[in-house]
């Protein structure tokens, strides 16, 4: 039997809403009563449902909040207007977080982040550190991927020019490309199953979603994050898996030597997804990490 399949069944849709965070329709699950606070933060082309496995888990002892992230899931798609704040930016994100947490009346939590998501999660922490009590960071990306991706400058204005272009551009290349991606997140080469890719490709397809992706595209830039990681004064657990193809696992146990008060957990035979790959084990590195911690 898989270590997953101990974890078997979707979650019930209660707890499931949305908020509006300075006019963004956030879609987010929230569940439990315990402290601290955990705020989820799935990678790229996921959705909260990356959670299913350990979320009611986490709620039994902490508060739990998931969210679907701008461009995934059922979140709001805008397109960004002149004047407001880009929703897709890495640095939009970021404030997306501390501002759903305003609005759902909490102070401060511990950000959990998977691959891109945990990219958000450290800025996060860098631009919001009264509300960041502590980090787990699974294969996140800091010195590569979406962190450091950036096109040269004079190509930028050209992309805007042809936005609803692009979009349908990146409807094409995602739908493509999209079972094949999924796959890469996987060291078990017999995951996903077609069930799970095709609720995933649900969750991602919805709306205006190739318009939406292209615009998260081109919000990226370089973060330079790994000059700022010394700014990083609470406790983080950083995990990769061993077998993770998206993230090289030396990156990782890199980020967890350079960052003040880290500790580290290489899951073993594992992929790019351990809160779904590996559920047990995540569940138990999460649980020590906070139970040292907090």
């Amino acid at each position: 039997m898989r270590e997953n399949e101990r974890f078997r069944g979707t979650p019930s849709r209660a707890g499931k809403r949305f908020a509006d965070v300075n006019g963004l329709q956030v879609h987010y699950r929230a569940a439990g009563s315990g402290t601290p606070v955990l705020v989820l933060l799935h990678g790229s082309f996921l959705s909260m449902r990356s959670w299913r496995l350990v979320f009611d888990r986490l709620a039994e002892p902490f508060t739990v909040i998931a969210l679907d992230r701008p461009a995934f899931g059922s979140t709001g798609r805008p397109l960004p207007l002149s004047g407001q704040v880009n929703v897709y930016s890495p640095e939009g994100q970021a404030d997306l977080v501390a501002g759903l947490l305003e609005k759902l009346g909490h102070r401060q939590a511990v950000l959990v982040g998977n691959s891109t998501g945990g990219t958000i999660a450290l800025l996060a922490a860098l631009r919001h550190p009264e509300k960041v009590t502590g980090l787990v960071l699974a294969d996140p990306m800091v010195y590569s991927g979406y962190a450091t991706s950036e096109f040269p400058a004079w190509l930028y204005p050209v992309f805007r020019a042809v936005a609803p272009l692009g979009g349908l551009f990146a409807t094409l290349m995602i739908r493509m490309v999209f079972s094949r991606l999924h796959r890469t997140f996987w060291h078990d080469r017999s995951m996903p199953e077609n069930e799970l890719l095709g609720q995933y490709r649900d969750d991602m397809m919805q709306g205006k979603w190739g318009r939406a992706f292209w615009e998260l595209l081109l919000s990226s830039h370089n973060l330079d994050l790994e000059k700022k990681l010394h700014d990083i004064a609470v406790p983080v657990l950083v995990m990769t898996g061993d077998h993770d193809r998206m993230v090289k696992p030396d990156e990782t146990i890199r980020l967890s030597c350079e960052l003040p008060r880290a500790v580290l957990k290489v899951i073993p035979a594992c992929g790019h997804l351990p809160q779904e790959e590996k559920p047990e084990l995540f569940m138990a590195a999460v649980c020590d990490f906070l139970a040292q911690q907090f």
